[in-house]
């Protein structure tokens, strides 16, 4: 392997630190404990059966708030009006306890004993998972953590992606559900296509549903060869002054091909299936590669540390001519090459993106 072309695994982090790893459980027609009756108890179980699961509620002093939660939910809610038993965790595929001091670690071992991920209410040391603020467009959920740091701030975030995500983009969940079968037969290549238009067209269009016969124009403006091409991207000094068009086109990449001074931050916007290799900014090897893998088909991002300008940007440019691969070049409006002769496509933005 050419030394200027090697993994970067050992050079930076694909992923900065997580507090908590964020996981969507499977709880249709599975067994839940939620010990306790607390108003944080009864949330949890009205959730827990909201997303499918047989709740089992154990409490002496349950109330009548309970019984009226489920009948809108596609799983149930049993009341047991006593204390929970080590023996009522057996088979539970998730424990919640409302529990107080002297019982709290006593039920959390009793859960993990029966090999249930456990949550104690307002414990977090002694709990396995903690339960975040939700955004429901079911099938698409979004789920927001402060690692308990902080729930009322979560809660504002969730307030704002409330305001961004219509209530639409749950019909375009289902119907990318409905279509998935038929669209992963045609191939991976074809189907990459496909839930890339599908995802603009709902971005786009999120407020009416999407029918069926959407399918088939779907099916169409994804049935064509993509023509071989390079985005550029010189990279900031500082991650959040990325473009829109520059964290798209990192988002969509199959092979980002980066410099060895490129921030780390940015990075954090690449694609985390995307191939990463690192190349020397003037390495027309470098160059090379990037052409030989556009040829190929795959969507290629170069990523620049310094100017438009610069060797490693002329080197790119050049090699694309040469090789009749069009390349786009994201710059902001300052750092556009002063010699392109008009065979570069030149995507000149000055605002920051949105995701930040």
């Amino acid at each position: 392997m050419n030394p200027s072309l090697i993994p970067p695994d050992s050079l930076t982090a694909r992923m900065a630190p997580l507090a908590r790893l964020p996981l969507f459980f499977k709880l249709d027609g599975r067994r839940a404990v939620v010990a306790g009756a607390s108003a944080a108890a009864i949330w949890k179980a009205e959730l827990l059966a909201a997303a499918g699961a047989h709740v089992e509620v154990y409490a002496p002093d349950a109330g009548d708030a309970l019984p009226a939660l489920a009948p809108a939910s596609p799983g149930t809610i049993a009341i047991h009006r006593r204390r929970w038993t080590p023996a009522d965790c057996a088979g539970a595929a998730i424990a919640v306890g409302d529990c107080d001091d002297d019982e709290a670690a006593t039920f959390a071992a009793a859960a993990r004993a029966a090999g249930a991920p456990v949550n104690v209410i307002d414990k977090p040391a002694l709990s396995d998972f903690a339960f975040g603020a939700i955004v429901n467009r079911s099938p698409l959920v979004i789920g927001v953590s402060t690692d308990g740091a902080a729930p009322v701030f979560a809660q504002a975030i969730r307030g704002r992606i409330e305001t961004l995500i219509p209530h639409g983009f749950a019909r375009w969940a289902e119907a990318a559900a409905r279509w998935r079968p038929r669209v992963q037969a045609l191939g991976r290549t074809f189907a990459r296509r496909f839930w890339e238009t599908f995802a603009a067209r709902a971005v786009a269009q999120a407020r009416r549903p999407p029918s069926d016969a959407e399918l088939e124009a779907l099916l169409a403006a994804s049935d064509g060869k993509r023509r071989e091409s390079v985005v550029v991207i010189v990279a900031p000094d500082d991650p959040e002054l990325l473009t829109l068009r520059a964290v798209r086109a990192l988002q969509s990449a199959d092979v980002i091909l980066f410099d060895r001074d490129v921030p780390a931050g940015v990075l954090d916007f690449a694609r985390r299936e995307a191939r990463m290799l690192v190349g020397a900014s003037g390495d027309r090897e470098a160059a090379a590669t990037m052409v030989a893998l556009a040829r190929a088909g795959r969507r290629v991002v170069r990523l620049l540390a310094g100017e438009a300008g610069s060797t490693g940007a002329q080197a790119a440019i050049a090699a694309c001519r040469a090789a009749g691969v069009v390349i786009e070049l994201v710059a902001d409006v300052t750092s556009a090459p002063s010699n392109n002769d008009g065979s570069v496509v030149i995507a000149r933005e000055s605002g920051r993106s949105s995701n930040h």
